[in-house]
């Protein structure tokens, strides 16, 4: 049998990998599969083995650059989980193996950078090699420390590809979790990454700035304590900040600013950078000094957010973002507050703006999750000494409190047509929810609106989202699945390209599902939930609801494409259209008939005759059922006859149309929902093959 070639084993362990999340049978044989394949310890005399684990783990490492790690961070944690409690630990072993091989790999790959012929695949292989090393650190950093004099060198990387700052990237990450672990790191050692990591803070740009700050923090904060190093870098930028804003007061016309816009944008977030991982108002920093930096920096950076050029406006509040996370209370001022509400839920604002502040949110979320994660470790460590689990709730309190202070402008963000900014919010949304901050109820109806967005990701995360809460609060889908389908109507006016064209609930694909096919599989299970919810979206169609046709004629092709399993569901829709048209119809006809003019007895006959005739046509009035029939078929006799008859009816029933045609009018745009109802009863009718 022929062996699979390299690229065939890649994409199958990708493909394979990528469910380690599913439900317990394929997520248990996952873990199997790749304990054999990659975290079973090799025999140190088959090198040849080792190195094909090696390039194999690399390779899917590489091909999942663009998607994301999740599912190597849990595969890995499920596997050394499973072995905690075990005497032998396979698992251990295979990752201290894969930990020294890649090392070694990595030297050998930079060796042979020279070789110009395979410059661009070693160069690859080396970004690859580096990553799945910051993803070992980052689960298990011990594993790292006897390696981390070896990857300093790495930061002083000449820059000159985008794998050049890749490996920049990741050897900070992997410095950041490692040096705070080495035990007596020597001093020269430590100033050296400091210098490094200052001349790329100086030097390069956003992302390695990032990075670099980040790892600087941890090596200052926990390791060196070089405050004055730090400080003497933020006053650096802090005072070309002061600067570039009195110049700008003085003259905002001046040619000086639009020449030092590049300096602006990097104080702007290099400041904002530095004060997310100090604390520039300890004393160690500042010393006696009264002055309240965070409130200086705050004010700076708010104003470059007036500023008129939206560049810089984005870079202002990137750097309070930035700020924010260190210090939440800000998030409470007056200004800021004012600041977020009006770029999220002005329509005219700037999409990069709205993008930005989302992102802020999310960034803040998903750091006060680690903290909280953190907090809970220590916990468990030193429960009986300190109460770090009220620390913990007091964090959570604050969180809370601040997003609820913007949440209604991030669900309005929804309804926006770009998908990046709706992206951002369902993210935000569903960090807030998964760390309870907020009560579900009051996202369930945006939560059914995102779930029919057109992009599969976004639609699988507001539906997983809704699983949760359905899991933990049984009832609150189907409290608010009718608002959830009229809010679901306008996140599709929002994001209709063509606004001539009505907005339609069913996917135009091969499958033609109903866009709520997810809500009512949520639903259906409870046969009382799902008549109910049946019954309020059929009401919708009464006339007295006056619901407006597009929205009507969504909510009808829902009914009509959702995903029914037994022949009741679609008899319950049925038999009550027929309650609805035997009510709403016989209203219908009935005010048709009092909008009409009454006539002279004389031409009470006939008119009886056109009424009845043009009922097919118009709806128009008629005495009883039993007479409407018997002149419709005397009607088609008669027009068979003769065409002068049949002027003569129309001019009668001309004869009786008030001269005022607002009441006729309300009557035609009123039917529209008795014939989508009729026409629905049908499609079900076809569909299903039913019989009369």
């Amino acid at each position: 049998i022929e062996q699979p070639t390299f690229p065939k084993i890649t994409e199958m362990c990708v493909k394979m990998i990528r469910r380690v999340n599913d439900e317990e049978g394929i997520k248990k044989l996952v873990n199997e599969t790749f304990q054999k394949l990659w975290f079973t310890p090799t025999p140190h005399h088959d090198k040849e083995a080792m190195t094909r684990k090696i390039l194999n783990i690399t390779d899917v490492v590489a091909a999942c650059r663009d998607t994301g790690y999740d599912w190597f961070e849990q595969l890995l944690q499920n596997l050394l989980k499973s072995e905690e409690d075990a005497s032998y630990k396979p698992v251990k072993k295979a990752c201290i193996q894969l930990v020294d091989n890649l090392v070694e790999h990595i030297l050998k790959y930079e060796e042979s950078l020279s070789d110009s012929d395979n410059k661009g695949v070693n160069s690859g292989r080396l970004v690859a090699c580096i990553t799945t090393l910051f993803l070992f650190s980052k689960i298990r950093p011990q594993l790292m420390v006897k390696h981390a004099m070896t990857m300093q060198p790495y930061l002083t990387t000449k820059c000159s590809t985008q794998n050049d700052f890749m490996v920049i990237c990741n050897v900070a990450k992997i410095l950041e979790l490692v040096v705070p672990l080495m035990e007596h790191p020597s001093e020269t050692f430590l100033a050296t990454i400091e210098e490094d990591l200052m001349k790329l803070i100086i030097k390069y740009g956003m992302t390695v700035v990032q990075h670099c700050v980040s790892c600087l923090g941890a090596v200052v904060n926990k390791v060196t304590q070089n405050y004055k190093f730090v400080w003497a870098c933020f006053n650096r930028y802090y005072g070309a900040l002061s600067k570039l804003k009195s110049e700008h007061q003085e003259d905002p016309n001046s040619t000086i600013l639009t020449a030092n816009k590049p300096a602006l944008l990097r104080s702007l977030f290099t400041v904002g950078a530095l004060c997310r991982h100090f604390d520039f108002d300890q004393e160690d920093f500042k010393g006696n000094s009264k002055v309240n930096i965070k409130d200086k920096v705050l004010e700076l950076l708010m104003y470059f957010t007036k500023h008129s050029d939206e560049e810089v406006q984005t870079k202002a509040i990137i750097g309070l973002g930035f700020a924010f996370i260190q210090h939440p209370s800000l998030m409470f001022e007056q200004e800021v507050k004012t600041l977020y509400n009006s770029i999220l839920s002005d329509k005219n604002s700037s999409v990069n703006l709205k993008i930005q502040v989302l992102k802020n949110l999310q960034t803040y979320l998903q750091e006060e999750d680690t903290r909280m994660q953190q907090a809970d470790r220590d916990w468990k460590k030193v429960a009986k000494q300190e109460d770090l689990k009220e620390m913990g709730d007091i964090s959570s309190g604050m969180s809370s409190s601040i997003m609820q202070l913007y949440l209604k402008q991030i669900l309005e963000a929804f309804f926006h047509t770009q998908s990046s900014v709706r992206h951002f919010a369902l993210n935000v949304i569903a960090l807030t929810l998964n760390q309870g901050l907020i009560h579900p109820v009051q996202c369930v109806p945006y939560l059914i609106a995102m779930g029919t967005d057109p992009e599969p990701s976004m639609r699988n995360k507001a539906d997983q989202q809704l699983v949760e809460i359905d899991k933990k609060y049984a009832g609150f889908i189907h409290m608010k699945a009718v608002a959830g389908m009229k809010m679901s109507y306008q996140v599709q006016q929002a994001i209709n390209t063509c606004p001539k064209d009505p907005v339609r609930g069913f996917r135009h694909d091969e499958s033609s599902n109903a866009l709520c096919s997810h809500l009512y599989s949520m639903i259906r299970g409870n046969r009382q939930h799902r008549r109910a919810f049946l019954i309020s979206l059929l009401n919708l169609f009464d006339d007295t609801a006056k619901t407006e046709v597009n929205m009507l004629l969504y909510i009808a092709d829902n009914l009509a494409c959702f995903p029914y399993q037994t022949q009741e569901e679609p008899l319950f829709i049925m038999h009550h259209i027929d309650i609805t048209l035997s009510v709403s119809g016989s209203n219908l006809l009935q005010s048709f008939k009092e909008s009409m003019v009454k006539d002279k007895k004389k031409e009470r006959k006939p008119l009886s005759d056109e009424e009845t005739g043009s009922d097919s046509n118009s709806g128009s009035e008629s005495e009883s059922e039993e007479e409407a029939s018997k002149p419709r078929r005397l009607r088609k006799r008669v027009d068979s006859d003769s065409d002068s008859d049949e002027e003569n009816d129309i001019n009668a029933v001309m004869k009786c149309l008030p001269e005022n045609s607002a009441p006729l009018i309300e009557f035609a745009n009123v039917s529209q929902g008795i014939l989508l109802l009729l026409m629905l009863k049908q499609h079900l009718k076809n569909l299903c093959g039913f019989s009369d």
